[in-house]
């Protein structure tokens, strides 16, 4: 039997501090995987449910979008993705007598983590003006609130729909289009926090905003770099595919400002090397970078190939590119010193870099967050493009672009109509197919929508999954200006954080997830994702549901809908709702790459998104070619007296939800507020390890934004930069510091100094 959820919030600001680890997975996470499962869902219900994980006929893991493989394991899942199962298929239940129980004011001091373990929401809750408990609803009045508040606003733009990850291709297309239907292009979603900058500068260069390869380029290549990415705790199975591209003799060079154990030794538990030998030593070259020093490293690198022997493709440059000149002339100008002051490193590992990349054909540069949140990010990734180009590493086998998502189907939402910027093809085709004109204006991205939202202008404030409050920067300017709305709505399958910093009133609406059984009058259902690598799968759940009566997203969607629009409005949301293929027809005739989706899907494995720079070298950009450009060198300037924060996930955690208190990677147990410092910049700042210190940020409009009462660990960060976890450090990041073109949050680069504790420590 599962154990009950905990009734105490335990402390997180008395860690334990031992020393890192210098590999990964291996034994000790295939206990903790067990464990966990154990704990949330008990051992047969664990069996049945994880045997079903990522499979073909199963469901797809409700964590990372990386792909899997033709042949899936037995045990197709990692640590993290078994946390997320579990977290999702717990027999925990919260029930209306719960919410009768707490008042909103008390569990708003609760802990992320406490919230998350209490189980799964299992029926609509309204929160009316003035009242201070939840109490339950029926789904009719849930909806007719929405359309309340929705016909009352002065026009459609006064509402904005954010969207997580996890939503499915069928639920993430019904809810753009009647988002549209009802006149906005409000639609902001997480990726505005995290690959928009890879989005921005993908569609600039080369003409696709998603990334080029496949799992099968992996195993190809010769050269694989890995930049500003923790694949170990983000994304653990990408370290089966690097093993697996090491045994195939792929050269691994690690580029980040922390060393991760993940990428430094490989013990994969899916064989007996990893689970009692030594496992695999993946990276071969590791650079530990400063902070936003990557535009910098591969601009140095740049020079140095245009500088030596053969070490252009000057065909593939000649037929398929644009812009070489004006590139080249910055390029050869680079001023080393420069270069050695932005990244921190000595020229000869530099040196060391190119060389290898001049002794290989086939390479690929993955990233995540460590290169897209910060001011210059897009330059950055315009760099790594200009860098792939010069030797013709974009439409080669084994070689390419490789931006790794951080949530199941985050990009799959983008695909569906998930944007604030629609291109017009898109806004022409879904007019054509559904008989209407479509908003043209650009809606709101999240920044804009919580400016918007602090400004009164968007009153209602509709999420479909995540965690939105905890999850921007700016937490206090954020949950203000969630209170100023008139109504904010959540459709969740746990409780978080964001259910409790509430617009005048607030509904919390349940839903099945990924495991669950989706049964409508049409019989089963299933939904699809698109993971990192343009896949797109079925997805089916299995286990019943947690209550009876809950809807799927889709479901919520579509009856919002209509209780919207009203019984005139003629599109078919009941049809809808009740058969998802009638969805998928309906995307295949808008979007492309998915004509005959319902037949293509239902192939084992799914099927591959066309990619012209991939497939055949064709560039669809504004110059018709594969384009350089010019990115001025830069680095973030920081004052002296202070470090430059990252923000990052601990070992135990996925984006906002945390699984536990534990770190076990970097030897951090029982606690989550710590703050890593190189031991030579603590010394320099007066930093004694395990002192306590309030982290406070400095940006240009002198607001004092202060983390209270955090743990000082000295670690080996690489200088004048420093770590901790969020969604905690959240507060300190500026609503206006963001990425400049993709609007992204600089979640990596925010300049703080050390202060005195204050004592002032929140529950939450």
């Amino acid at each position: 039997m599962a154990k009950q959820a905990p009734q105490s919030d335990p402390a997180q600001d008395a860690p334990a501090i031992g020393a890192p680890k210098r590999s990964a997975v291996g034994l000790p996470a295939v206990v903790n995987s067990l464990m966990m499962a154990n704990e949330q869902m008990g051992a047969r219900r664990s069996l049945a449910t994880l045997r079903k994980v990522n499979q073909h006929g199963g469901f797809d893991c409700p964590g990372c979008a990386w792909p899997e493989p033709d042949k899936p394991h037995t045990a197709e899942f990692c640590e993290n993705g078994a946390k997320a199962v579990a977290e999702e298929a717990t027999e925990r239940r919260i029930t209306a007598d719960f919410f009768a129980a707490h008042p909103v004011a008390e569990l708003a001091e609760r802990s992320g983590y406490w919230l998350g373990q209490q189980g799964r929401l299992t029926e609509p809750m309204l929160l009316e003006e003035g009242a201070d408990h939840y109490a339950p609803v029926s789904w009719e009045r849930a909806f007719e609130i929405v359309a309340e508040e929705l016909r009352a606003l002065d026009g459609p733009d006064a509402a904005a729909f954010y969207t997580s990850g996890r939503t499915s291709n069928e639920a993430a297309f019904a809810y753009q289009l009647f988002a549209r239907r009802l006149g906005t292009n409000n639609l902001p979603d997480c990726s505005n926090m995290c690959h928009e900058s890879s989005g921005s500068a993908l569609v600039e260069t080369l003409g696709v905003g998603k990334g080029s390869v496949s799992l099968k380029d992996l195993y190809q290549a010769d050269l694989i770099i890995v930049a500003g990415q923790n694949p170990g705790t983000n994304h653990p199975r990408m370290l089966a595919a690097l093993e697996r591209a090491k045994r195939a003799g792929a050269t691994i060079v690690s580029v980040n400002p922390l060393p991760e154990a993940g990428l430094e030794r490989f013990k994969n538990p899916q064989h007996a090397r990893g689970l009692a030998g030594p496992g695999t030593k993946l990276t071969d070259l590791f650079l530990q970078i400063r902070l936003g020093g990557d535009l910098a490293l591969f601009r140095a690198v740049n020079q140095l190939l245009l500088n030596a022997a053969d070490g252009i493709d000057r065909a593939f440059i000649d037929e398929h590119c644009h812009g070489f000149e004006e590139f080249a002339a910055e390029a050869k100008s680079t001023d080393r010193e420069a270069v050695l002051a932005a990244t921190g490193l000595p020229w000869a590992q530099i040196e060391q870099l190119a060389e290898l990349v001049l002794k290989s054909r086939k390479v690929i540069v993955c990233w995540a967050m460590g290169l897209t949140q910060h001011k210059h990010a897009v330059p950055t990734i315009r760099e790594v493009v200009n860098f792939l180009l010069l030797r013709g590493n974009v439409g080669r086998p084994g070689a390419g672009v490789c931006p790794v998502r951080g949530h199941s189907n985050v990009q799959g939402d983008r695909t569906m109509g998930i944007f604030e910027r629609p291109l017009a093809g898109f806004l022409d085709a879904l007019g054509r197919e559904f008989g209407f004109e479509p908003p043209r204006h650009h809606g709101f991205d999240s920044v804009e929508t919580i400016r918007a939202m602090r400004d009164g202008r968007v009153k209602v404030f509709f999420a479909m999954g995540g965690n939105f409050v905890a999850a921007t920067p700016d937490t206090l300017v954020t949950e203000a200006a969630m209170r100023r709305c008139r109504l904010t709505v959540h459709v969740s399958t746990k409780l978080n954080r964001s259910h409790l910093v509430t617009g005048a009133r607030a509904l919390i609406l349940p839903t099945l997830g990924r495991t669950d059984r989706d049964r409508t009058a049409k019989g089963d259902q299933f939904v699809t994702v698109e993971d990192s690598m343009g896949i797109v799968h079925s997805s089916q759940g299995r286990l019943r549901p947690p209550a009876d009566g809950l809807l799927s997203e889709t479901a919520i969607v579509c009856r919002l809908a209509r209780a919207v629009l009203g019984a005139a409005d003629p599109l078919p949301w009941e049809e809808f709702a009740a058969d998802y293929d009638l969805v998928r027809d309906r995307i295949a005739r808008v979007v492309p790459g998915f004509e005959d989706f319902n037949t293509k899907v239902r192939r084992p494995g799914g099927f591959a998104l066309p990619h012209g720079p991939r497939d055949s070298r064709t560039f669809p950009t504004a110059t018709g070619k594969a384009n350089f450009t010019v990115n001025p060198l830069t680095a973030p300037e920081v004052p002296a007296g202070r470090l430059l924060l990252q923000t990052l996930r601990s070992h135990d955690q996925y984006n906002t939800t945390i699984y536990g208190l534990d770190d076990r990677y970097r030897g951090i147990t029982g606690g989550r507020r710590v703050v890593l410092v190189n031991p030579a910049d603590a010394a320099e700042l007066g930093l004694a390890e395990g002192g306590y210190v309030d982290l406070v940020s400095e940006w240009r409009d002198g607001v004092e934004r202060r983390a209270p009462h955090f743990k000082v660990v000295h670690y080996p960060v690489a200088r004048g930069g420093a770590a901790a976890y969020y969604p905690e450090t959240n507060v300190l990041v500026p609503l206006d510091s963001t990425a400049e073109i993709s609007n992204t949050p600089t979640s990596k680069a925010v300049v703080i100094r050390f202060e005195a504790d204050s004592g002032l420590l929140e529950a939450r």
